[in-house]
């Protein structure tokens, strides 16, 4: 049964939480906001939804990347009892754990780790499968670790499904442990989640599986291989996690991954995304860096004009449903003092572009072999760029299966030719990863690349 959040309304900066509203004021000046901490304040609200305590960070972190922080159990929103009386398809605990930000310093990140009712059948101990979720939302009411507990949060203010059950649920009835992160920012109530942030995401991915060994009553151990699991920002996120595992989390034994519809290239996604209906994913990506990125920060300042900026303030809190209704199709041009896209600004100012160009993925070799796909349709996340990660990949040697998805064009700009392949692949993609986890090989394809579109 779907769980409804319902909240009130919290009367403040835009209804947003207190820690929010700080990070977020960083994007309206050009000196950077102390992050609020809300650990000791008001409980955060945002958008109506009042915020566990759970997700409020210690002031004090541990020294060790995954290391927990915290855990409490969670119950899962869509869940039946099974014929022995254990919960089907398993049973979820809240986590916070330390990881390691875009700038070298310490952060908490929260998510979920779930123990499947099913069991390991093939060769070896239980694996382990870290699953980045697709684009939530900014708002903290959106981290993913609360929609597996909440599938619908609808209450006036804020709409938010938790849309990645499906392909969770499908990993755990193969048997395999399944950690779900919320990214930086996402969920923990002390920052701006920094949306598509290469170093960020691929972190809290691999520390995320650290953290998911330290659980209590997990079956999982060290030695269980692990795969990585995402499509759009998750596959970006598992598609970096590959690349920095060798030199971030060598000891956490990567079997494979799976980077479906990766945004590898942000210049290119900036320009599919501005004018779609997912527009609003723009603000949440130029909030987060400029949060972070002091160059990129000071080209939002001299060249986002004031309803700009109130924007990126309001879509901050945002998840995606809000996102679908309040800037859907709005055009950047319309946020910017001089009528140019965010784009067109970043592609001339030599210090945005080379914020974006640190956050390019394609550049490292990625870690055991790797099953990329992508729609060909694909105009949100663009289909030549993901192509390009590919094609870069092998060029390093790695060991990629490509898949070009050939579906027929569904529309432009409405999401649907984004959304459908993440349906019609699901299947695949969980097979494939299911292999990995019980040591079949998975010879390179690149071979086959220039067969496909």
């Amino acid at each position: 049964m779907a769980g409804v959040v319902a909240g009130t309304v919290c009367v403040g900066l835009s209804g947003t939480s207190t820690a929010s509203t700080a990070s977020t004021a960083s994007t309206a000046s050009a000196a950077p906001a102390a992050p609020v901490s809300a650990a000791d304040g008001e409980p955060v609200v945002s958008r109506g939804v009042t915020i566990p305590a759970f997700y409020n960070p210690p002031a004090e972190l541990p020294a060790a990347n995954g290391a927990l922080i915290r855990t409490e159990a969670m119950p899962l929103g869509l869940s039946i009892p099974g014929l022995d009386g254990r919960p089907m398809p398993g049973t979820a605990t809240r986590l916070m754990y330390k990881s390691t930000d875009s700038a070298g310093k310490p952060v908490a990140v929260t998510g979920a780790y779930i123990e499947p009712t099913a069991a390991w059948t093939k060769p070896g101990p239980r694996p382990l499968v870290a699953v980045a979720s697709g684009t939530m939302g900014q708002g903290d009411q959106c981290a993913p670790s609360f929609a597996l507990q909440h599938p619908l949060t609808l209450n006036g203010e804020t709409v938010s499904v938790g849309y990645e059950a499906l392909a969770i649920y499908r990993i755990l009835a193969t048997g395999a442990a399944v950690v779900l992160t919320d990214y930086v920012g996402l969920g923990a109530t002390d920052r701006l989640h920094t949306y598509v942030d290469r170093l960020d995401q691929g972190h809290a991915l691999l520390d995320a599986a650290r953290a998911a060994r330290a659980v209590q009553g997990a079956s999982i151990t060290a030695e269980s291989r692990t795969g990585l699991y995402g499509y759009s920002q998750g596959g970006g996120a598992s598609a970096s996690a590959a690349e920095l595992h060798s030199s971030y989390a060598p000891d956490v034994k990567l079997a494979g991954t799976y980077a479906g519809a990766p945004p590898a290239d942000l210049t290119s996604v900036m320009k599919g995304i501005d004018g779609s209906a997912l527009a609003g994913a723009l603000a949440w990506s130029i909030s987060g860096f400029a949060q972070s990125d002091p160059d990129l920060r000071a080209v939002v300042d001299a060249h986002v004009n004031a309803a700009g900026k109130a924007a990126l303030k309001d879509a901050s809190t945002m998840c995606v449903g809000d996102a679908l209704f309040g800037y859907g199709f709005t055009k950047s041009n319309k946020w910017t003092n001089d009528g140019k896209s965010i784009g067109d600004i970043i592609a001339a100012d030599p210090r945005a572009q080379a914020a974006l160009d640190k956050q390019r993925i394609g550049r490292l070799k990625p870690s055991g072999p790797v099953r990329l796909a992508t729609g060909v349709h694909d105009d949100i996340v663009p289909h030549a760029q993901a192509r390009q990660l590919a094609a870069d990949w092998c060029d390093k040697g790695a060991d990629v299966t490509y898949e070009a998805l050939a579906l027929p064009n569904l529309g432009d700009k409405i999401l649907t030719n984004h959304l459908v392949p993440l349906i019609t692949d699901q299947g695949d993609a969980v097979s494939w990863l299911a292999d990995r986890l019980s040591g079949k090989p998975a010879p390179s394809k690149c071979w086959k690349m220039p067969l496909q579109p």
